[in-house]
């Protein structure tokens, strides 16, 4: 069943674009097998991580965190301004 035609989308939605508004989501989307999503976020720590996403509608439901890797950028096309 496609993301949108699940219980409480619009909620959990609404929570992942405030996310998104507030940098904390840089990217995000589902893998091909359009079971499992993958996020790039910006934390201090995978505790920080892990209690924002315990927040989400979805938490404990349709939404699971497998796991929290950290993640050492080495290539990055954005502006400097746009890192900051």
């Amino acid at each position: 069943m496609p993301l949108e035609q699940q219980s409480g989308w619009e909620p959990h939605a609404a929570y992942m674009d405030a996310l998104v508004d507030s940098g904390f989501v840089v990217l995000g989307g589902p893998l091909a097998d359009e079971r499992r999503v993958v996020l790039v976020v910006e934390a201090d720590s995978e505790q920080a991580v892990r209690d924002t996403l315990a927040r989400d509608p979805w938490s404990g439901s349709h939404l699971v965190v497998d796991t929290v890797d950290a993640w050492t950028i080495r290539l990055d096309s954005r502006s400097a301004a746009d890192r900051d």
